[in-house]
Parts: C-alpha cells; sequence; structure tokens
C-alpha cells in the first residue's frame, strides 16, 4: 500500500507517533567498564569476529549481521516495557512468549525475561533513575542531553537513517541513542457497520461533521456509545495530545520548533484547525451526551470488545490499537480507522511518528549490550512486530503497511521535525513548568476537559484560557520569545 507523505526529516519511507497500552524481576545486568556509560564499549570478539563494530570498536547496530554476529553470546537480558497485555496467554495477538521463542530460534543461547508494568510512563523515570531496570527499556521522558547517561548509542544519526524510520526520535549531538519499537499514525479507530446503519455514508472530514456523525448515532441506536473516552484508565487521554502537531496544522516544524515560540497556541484560530480545534472535539462529544454515561467507570480493557461488537462507535487512538481491536472478538472486518477529521485547506494530514523506543543500558556489560543490540535489531528487522501491531514497520526498506491505512491513501502523514539547536530540551522545560505535559504523559489536563464539559462548570474556552495562560507563564519563565 503507497501512502502520501510528508518527510521532513530524512526518513527513507515512511512514517508514525503515538503510545500503545500498557511487572517486576530483577535485572540480571552488571556493572560495565567507564568505557561503557559513555557508549564506547569494546564488543565482545564472535564467531563473525568484529563485523558488529566500528573501527573505534563501538559496538553498532548498522554493523550486525543478524544470525551471523553474536551467535557465541550466552547471556540472560532483561527487557523493561509497558506492553502488560502481550505478557498475559489471553492476548488475541503476538504475545512476548512467541516471539521471544522465534528469536531464540536464531540466537537459542540468548535468554530474554520480560518485565512489564501497568504505570509505565511514571515508573519508567523512577526505575531509570534508580538504575534498576534492565538491560533494554522503552525509553520515557527524558531530556535528551540526559540521553548519553542512560542509554548506548545504535550509531551515529547518518548511519541510522539508513537503518531505521523516525531515526531522529532519540538523537542527541548527532547520536542515535532509541529505535522505534513501531510507528504510529494518529486518527480514529471506529466501527464501520455501526457508521453505515446510522446512515453516515463517508467518514468525517471536519469537526462539525464528526460531531453530526456522534449525534446519528445516537440517534440510530441509544444503546451505542459514540464516543468512548477511556477517561478511568488514564493513559489513553494522552492519544489527544498525539494529534495536535501533524493533525490540526499539517506542518512539521509545529511540535518542537513553532509551538515552542507560538502566543496563546490554544487560541481558536476560526477555521477549525490547530489545537483548539482538537480539544472542541471531545469537549463538545461529551457536553452534547455523545459519550459513556459514566465516565469514572470506564475500561479500556472490556473497550476493545465493545467496539469490536459494535457496542462502542469510536475511539481517539493511534494505528497501534487497530489490530487490538480487531482481534478482541468475532467481528474484527466492522473495525476500521480513520483520519482525525480535521481539513485544512481542503486536505487532511496525520501525525506520525514514533511509538515508545527501545534504549539499551549505557551501564550493562558487553556482553549483554550486544545481546540486547541483536535481539532490538531482531524485532525491528525479524520479528513482524510492527505489522502484527498495526504500526509503520520502522527498518528503513520496509513498507509493508498493514491494513490500518486502507483509508489514509489521500492523507499527508506529518512526521515531526527535530528541534532547533539549543533548543532540544525547551519543550521539555515548557511542558513541565506549565504542567500541560503535551505528547508527554499530559492526561490529566485530557480528563478536566472531560470532567468540566460534564459538570457544565466551566466553558471550552475558558480552559483554553487557562492552558494559554501557563503556557505564556512558562515561556516567560524560560526567556522564551512568543509571537
Amino acid at each position: 500500500m503507497k501512502l502520501k507523505k510528508v518527510l521532513a526529516v530524512s526518513l527513507t519511507a515512511a512514517m508514525t507517533l503515538s503510545m500503545a497500552a500498557c511487572g517486576s524481576s530483577s535485572s540480571d545486568s552488571s556493572a560495565a567498564s567507564d568505557d561503557a556509560t559513555t557508549g564506547s564499549v569494546a564488543a565482545t570478539t564472535t564467531e563473525s569476529g568484529d563485523a558488529a563494530e566500528t573501527t573505534d570498536g563501538a559496538l553498532n547496530y548498522a554493523s550486525i549481521k543478524l544470525g551471523e554476529d553474536y551467535t557465541d553470546i550466552t547471556t540472560t537480558i532483561h527487557v523493561f516495557n509497558q506492553r502488560t497485555d502481550m505478557s498475559e496467554d489471553s492476548y488475541p495477538g503476538k504475545n512476548w512468549e512467541a516471539y521471544i521463542a522465534d528469536f531464540n530460534e536464531m540466537y537459542p543461547n540468548i535468554t530474554v525475561e520480560v518485565e512489564t508494568d501497568t504505570n509505565y510512563s511514571d515508573d519508567s523515570l523512577l526505575r531509570l533513575q534508580s538504575g534498576d531496570w534492565g538491560d533494554i527499556m522503552m525509553i520515557p521522558a527524558v531530556d535528551k542531553a540526559d540521553l548519553s547517561e542512560y542509554f548506548l548509542p545504535y550509531g551515529t544519526l547518518d548511519e541510522m537513517e539508513g537503518q531505521i524510520k523516525f531515526a531522529n526520535t532519540w538523537d542527541y549531538d548527532g547520536l542515535v541513542y532509541g529505535v522505534p519499537s513501531t510507528g504510529n499514525a494518529q486518527g480514529i479507530v471506529y466501527n464501520k457497520r455501526v457508521f453505515t446503519e446510522a446512515g453516515v455514508a463517508e467518514t468525517p472530514k471536519t469537526p462539525d461533521e464528526f460531531i453530526a456523525a456522534l449525534q446519528a448515532i445516537k440517534d440510530y441506536d441509544s444503546s451505542i456509545i459514540p464516543l468512548y473516552t477511556n477517561y478511568a484508565d488514564g493513559w489513553p487521554m494522552e492519544q489527544w495530545d498525539g494529534q495536535i502537531a501533524g493533525t490540526t496544522t499539517g506542518d512539521s516544524t509545529y511540535m518542537n520548533q513553532k509551538l515552542l515560540h507560538t502566543k496563546d497556541p490554544f487560541q481558536d484560530y476560526g477555521d477549525n484547525t490547530h489545537p483548539y480545534a482538537l480539544y472542541k472535539v471531545l469537549y463538545d462529544a461529551v457536553a452534547d451526551g455523545l459519550t459513556e454515561d459514566d465516565f469514572t467507570t470506564t475500561s479500556w480493557e472490556d473497550s476493545k470488545g465493545m467496539i469490536n461488537r459494535g457496542e462502542i462507535a469510536t475511539m481517539v487512538l493511534g494505528s497501534w490499537a487497530y489490530s487490538q481491536m480487531v482481534d478482541a472478538d468475532s467481528h474484527g472486518e466492522d473495525i476500521g480507522y480513520m483520519p482525525f477529521p480535521i481539513t485544512i485547506d481542503g486536505k487532511q494530514y496525520a501525525s506520525a511518528g514514533a511509538d515508545y523506543s527501545f534504549g539499551i543500558n549505557a551501564a550493562s556489560d558487553a556482553d549483554h549490550q550486544a545481546a540486547a543490540m541483536v535481539f532490538v535489531k531482531w524485532m525491528t528487522e525479524e520479528s513482524g512486530f510492527a505489522y502484527n501491531e498495526g504500526g509503520i514497520p520502522i527498518a528503513a526498506d520496509d513498507n509493508d503497511y498493514p491494513d490500518a491505512y486502507a483509508e489514509f491513501g489521500d492523507v499527508t502523514f506529518v512526521s515531526d521535525e527535530s528541534a532547533l539547536e539549543g533548543e532540544e530540551d525547551l519543550l521539555n522545560a515548557l511542558n513541565a513548568d506549565s504542567g500541560l505535559n503535551i505528547n508527554a504523559g499530559g492526561k490529566e489536563k485530557v480528563q478536566e476537559i472531560i470532567e468540566h464539559a460534564s459538570n457544565g462548570d466551566m466553558s471550552y474556552d475558558d480552559i483554553m484560557a487557562e492552558w494559554n495562560e501557563k503556557w505564556t507563564q512558562a515561556q516567560e519563565d524560560n526567556g522564551v520569545t512568543a509571537e
């Protein structure tokens, strides 16, 4: 499937973005030498010599030949991640146990232990600082300037752009510290049968059309929940943030460059675009009674089967969720994935970028680091993980897109450009000082939209004005010039 795309960063094929669904055992990692903390570990000599090393002896992703290099290593690596669902035997897709079994067909002497956490975005930061997390983790929201303190580089940005998509997701000072597990485009999971039966012939392309479609569904069958918020689990709220850049502006520089210097970014631009239009969809849906009756009782796990059976019509989630909804019950053919209903000058765009990225412990010893990098490369090139999870494949030369993107043929994907030099961590600073945490675990502010819309105690414009005030204050505190 060929898709239109905007590659503002020098990716070789396509794009993606967002987060997946959300344990505990000790790490098998041992302390490394002083060189290891700088990412200059001399890799253990393998049966195929130093093919996986650069000329200075550093472990190098691009040079690894899977099935040939590091086949003599016998060790155990520990992988810490957010996919608790994949640790369950009942997971309808391919679970961690199955992936590890396949990996061990190629590398039988590398044992892989997996630990998952339901509160990963918070707990991972605590574990990272303690050092007790093993050999591989999904990189949490850390400052890019701190990457080398915790993680081993895979290679230079130039090298990695030839190996993977979204290589600049976790790059700093010319080195890449993270390999995305998969890529996502942002949009809405929906039940196609429900839309058809309710008389919605075409997927909505504007906020007004989307609200009208939700109302048509409620009028058709009041037992169907038009838009399910997943408020109670919290983390699904972060999926709204994932839409604010490319989807609402069509601008690859918006998130990491322009937003930082924009005065009142949550203002009403008057044309159903920009972040104002995005979050207003949620506020209006709740205020109009087009969501669940009691948002405090939502259940993420239950929602998968509910949308599969047609009890829910839509959920705002990254494309990673598509395959989970398809497999949740016996009506997978009814599940579709649509672009978020915002149109800019007659065109639709979709934010696209990396999901959580694999980071390798800079403090692990050489054998553990080599085994970890082999596992990450196998997950990227051999496992089929991204495709299985409905995501954009990460290997640079892999353009086998899953069915989730069938309705994105006329949509332009927008992948965020990196921050300008010297501003790599400015977004983190503004997020922290404002408390908004845009696209960085900011679930509370989105939950508050639902609360205020349900209670009717604060208008949407007042909420956005409050956000603008917080953003402006953070800009002033950080000496940022806003225009």
